[in-house]
Parts: structure tokens; sequence; C-alpha cells
């Protein structure tokens, strides 16, 4: 499981735009009690490319890439999209919310994600 830790090429895992604020790796970024979950913005041709949003404690908004968390998620990847279907709930279609799908979906994956964020260890 990668970090996405410093390196000469990357100044940090993110920086916050409003309090300069910076972390130097995923680990440290999830584990901020500062820092909360809020959405995810869908990317369908590219579900990499969508974007987990995050609140920071100085009162903004993060976006982090998708790829920045795909190696978290352990299970099975469906191919099949379900989104429009009756198997599918919609939640992708909305931002904020944040429950693990059941539909076999190619998109379920995102959703343990989102759990695995929601439940990381705070420090």
């Amino acid at each position: 499981m990668e970090d996405y830790t410093l390196s000469d090429k990357n100044p940090g895992f993110k920086t916050c735009a409003v309090c300069r604020h910076t972390w130097n790796g995923r680990k440290e970024f999830l584990a901020d009690p500062d820092i909360e979950i809020i959405g995810y913005q869908v990317h369908f041709k590219d579900l990499r490319k969508g974007l987990f949003l995050f609140n920071h404690r100085c009162n903004t908004s993060l976006s982090i890439p998708a790829e920045k968390f795909t190696d978290l998620y352990r299970g099975e990847m469906v191919e099949e999209r379900k989104t429009g279907t009756e198997e599918c709930p919609g939640y992708c279609l909305r931002q904020d919310e944040l429950q693990p799908c059941l539909a076999r979906c190619e998109c379920a994956y995102v959703r343990e994600i989102i759990q695995i964020i929601r439940n990381w260890p705070k420090c």
C-alpha cells in the first residue's frame, strides 16, 4: 500500500489552499482529526479521476483524485456499471452521499473506499 509521501518531485500529499497546512503523506492526512470526508464527485468515464471531497478545520474544502486512494481497496473489481438500473440506489449521483453501495457495480469499490476513509483511526 503506497503512502504517497514527500519526495523531490512531490512537495507533499496535500496542502490546504487557505491555511497552507501540508500533509506529507496519505496516512498523515487520513489520521488528522481536523479532516473529514464529505463526499465523492464521480467521473464515470474513469472512476480513478473522480474526486474525494474533504473538509478541513479552517473551513475549506479539499479535493483529492480517487486514484490516490484506489490501492486501499482489496476486494473484487466489477467491470459492469449498474447506474440507472433497478439495482442502483443512485449514490454516485449524489456528491454528498457516503453510504456503501450493495449493487454489484463497477462503482461500488469507490463506496468501499469511502468507508475505509470514514473509519480511518484519527490521532
